[in-house]
């Protein structure tokens, strides 16, 4: 996938020590879960246990 056009704020924004953290938006966008345990993974993966946990919906 292409990261032209992700908009920050949007997609992605940076932490305090200026890393680009991408958010669940940008996650879903993508289609897949890259197993990197993003902070914002809406798939549920845990990288400590290498597998996903189901999320409950709101």
């Amino acid at each position: 996938m292409k990261l032209n056009g992700i908009k920050e704020n949007e997609d992605f924004y940076y932490n305090e020590q200026g890393y680009k953290v991408f958010t669940e938006k940008f996650h879903l966008k993508r289609g897949y879960c890259c197993k990197s345990g993003c902070r914002h993974c809406p798939y549920g993966y845990d990288k400590k246990t290498d597998t996903f946990i189901k999320k409950a919906k709101n």
